[in-house]
């Protein structure tokens, strides 16, 4: 599972023109499947997203986290996060867990961080224009294969 953590003040996506969703402070997450990823992945990946501190507290120190300033997020599914790119100028993604799995695993990501944090998903598999402001930038990457 590789999931990248974006905290901005607002994001939207939108396919064909039409908003599908959007959000005001809190986090964008991008998140991808490999083979191998589990329920337990998501738990644990949950917990951290949602306990993050990543947000300024009175002192304007990262010391807070999306719960205590009532953010929510806005999910994104993007399978190119397993691109390989070590042989020609084609990605391969092979690594990206197979589309019907890796909706499951997404549908239940989404499913559990809701259940803290107001989230709201894109569509899987549609061609999706994602727009943010990123506020920082802060910018931080989950990585399965990191995880202790």
């Amino acid at each position: 599972m590789k999931i990248v953590v974006q905290r901005v003040k607002k994001a939207k996506v939108e396919v064909e023109e039409k908003l599908v969703n959007e959000i005001k402070e809190g986090f964008l997450l991008l998140v991808g499947f490999t083979e191998g990823d589990s329920l337990k992945d998501i738990a644990y990946y949950t917990k951290k997203i949602t306990n993050l501190r990543v947000f300024a507290d009175e002192n304007n120190l990262m010391n807070k986290s999306i719960l205590d300033i009532k953010g929510s997020i806005l999910s994104i599914s993007q399978f190119t996060l397993y691109a390989n790119t070590k042989k020609g100028n084609r990605p391969s993604f092979i690594e990206a867990l197979n589309p019907d799995e890796a909706l499951i695993l997404y549908n239940k990501f989404n499913e559990e961080l809701n259940k803290y944090v107001p989230t709201y998903p894109g569509i899987f598999g549609a061609d999706m224009q994602v727009s943010l402001i990123n506020d920082g930038p802060i910018t931080i990457i989950f990585d399965s294969d990191n995880q202790v």
